[in-house]
């Protein structure tokens, strides 16, 4: 048996993965969010959307909390991570009433909700 040859790649030809890699990585999710809430009449669509956005806005934190090397970024990341699970708690309830009225998920159905 022959022994194969591996071929190594010089140290310098590795790139370091860094603050616009992850800014576009973010912009992108950002844009896949908010058109998927622009583009989508369900509600539950609509709710993962907001919460890709919301992602995409942690990663950004993150990233630049990296960056600096300061700690507010990631702290932050925690207040819209709560603010994230607030959002999915409320909305879904709002939709399993509109699912229950109207046997339909659909966003259309918010405007005849009355309190």
């Amino acid at each position: 048996m022959r022994a194969r040859k591996v071929a190594h790649m010089p140290s310098n030809f590795i790139l370091e993965v860094g603050l616009p890699h992850y800014l576009v990585l973010s912009s992108l999710l950002f844009v896949t969010g908010m058109a998927g809430v622009l583009l989508r009449r369900n509600a539950i669509v609509m709710m993962m959307s907001i919460e890709l956005m919301l992602n995409a806005v942690n990663l950004s934190f993150v990233a630049f909390s990296r960056y600096l090397g300061l700690l507010e970024g990631q702290v932050m990341v925690f207040f819209v991570m709560t603010i994230a699970a607030a959002e999915a708690a409320v909305g879904l309830a709002l939709v399993v009433a509109i699912f229950k009225r109207f046997k339909e998920v659909n966003i259309r159905f918010f405007e005849h909700l009355k309190g």
